[in-house]
């Protein structure tokens, strides 16, 4: 039974996007597989790990009766990508086996049934459904996912908060040491919807959205939520729990400003970074009337010091931070200068775009 008759490129291109969150280790055998069902001229294709669900389906030539599978995602994915650019696959099933053929090369793969392929339940009804422009949302979500927690044993810190209302749209990222805040205007549909979206779609996301107006739809319900947009449908567990207060956590009061060239600190903090230890990333800011000096040093007594000059004429704050949460800000932040608000030696420091107010992240200090 013919299931795929289509140019090599094109079927990469929609295996790609499916095939991504499939793990190669799994306590299922057939989650290591992606489902293909043909319905009259179009093949769907979809992916699980059980807690996300990506679909997309492709255009594969004549009708014919409907035929459905699953096969081995990267298996798949990685004799298509060896295959000439150019070349015309065809895709049968033959039993068991799905014959793969592209000139003289023939592949035949185990299958296994579609039966057992677990699809995720919708809910009955979706609370809520908003559209955005698919390039604010990759925006929002490129601005945070830095800061999100990994394998946290608070659960809640290991995504991003959405927050959308009638006037906004924003997201926010914390690990408990740093957050990212950031937010852009936007008619999300009367109330107000806050959900925790998992790291790893967040991730799927900034992958998969694309820079561009057209349009994403969020359906929302109690724990799930589903992102569509261009020919794919992204079905995600949303995380539970109560996400930390983070206006409270974003400074009001700090005094003190210092804006610089983010290139020139940017490559200050990397010179001195080479002198941290593995384990303990620490440096010491030290900014004065006029300067800003960058200490580092490690166990081995050595010694990274650099001064920058700087417009700054308050007292002299001596503090230390994880180069690393540093770095991260600076390389995802595109204007040419940042601003740092600071307090004392004590308090945490924001980071702001002096010529945007839609974004803004705070960092912990650190004891050096």
């Amino acid at each position: 039974m013919e299931l795929i008759q289509s140019s090599r490129d094109a079927l990469v291109r929609k295996l790609q996007i499916v095939s991504n969150i499939v793990e190669r280790r799994n306590t299922l055998p057939v989650l290591a597989n992606i489902l293909l069902k043909k319905t009259g001229g179009l093949v769907t294709m979809v992916s699980s790990d059980i807690e996300m669900q990506i679909q997309t389906t492709a255009e594969v030539g004549s009708g014919g009766e409907e035929v459905a599978t699953t096969v081995a995602a990267r298996k798949f994915l990685d004799i298509l990508r060896s295959l000439p650019d150019d070349s015309d696959v065809s895709v049968k099933l033959d039993g068991k086996k799905m014959a793969v053929q592209a000139r003289k090369s023939r592949f035949a793969l185990q299958t296994l049934p579609a039966e057992d392929f677990p699809l995720v339940q919708e809910p009955k009804e979706w609370v809520s459904q908003i559209t955005l422009p698919q390039k604010m949302l990759k925006n929002l979500l490129g601005m945070v996912h830095f800061a999100m927690a990994q394998q946290d044993l608070r659960y809640y810190l290991n995504g991003v908060l959405l927050v959308i209302d009638a006037s906004h749209v924003r997201a926010v990222a914390t690990d408990g040491h740093r957050l990212a805040y950031a937010e852009a205007d936007g008619k999300g549909g009367p109330g107000k919807n806050e959900v925790i979206v998992p790291r790893k779609t967040v991730l799927e996301l900034s992958r998969l959205l694309a820079d561009s107006d057209d349009p994403v739809t969020i359906d929302l319900a109690t724990n799930q939520a589903k992102f569509t947009f261009s020919d794919i449908t992204l079905i995600t567990k949303l995380v539970e729990g109560k996400f930390p207060d983070y206006q409270r956590v974003i400074p009001k009061t700090h005094q003190h400003h210092v804006v610089i060239s983010r290139d020139v600190l940017l490559s200050a903090l990397q010179r001195a970074s080479i002198l941290t230890s593995d384990k303990f990333r620490g440096i010491r800011w030290v900014l004065a009337a006029g300067s800003l000096t960058i200490v580092a040093n490690n166990s081995d007594q050595e010694e990274a010091r650099d001064e920058l000059e700087v417009e700054y004429q308050g007292p002299e704050i001596d503090v230390g931070f994880n180069v690393n949460y540093l770095v991260d800000v600076l390389n995802n932040l595109k204007s040419e200068t940042v601003c740092f608000t600071l307090q004392d030696g004590n308090s945490s420091a924001l980071v702001t775009n002096p010529s945007k107010d839609d974004f803004k992240y705070v960092v912990m200090p650190m004891r050096i």
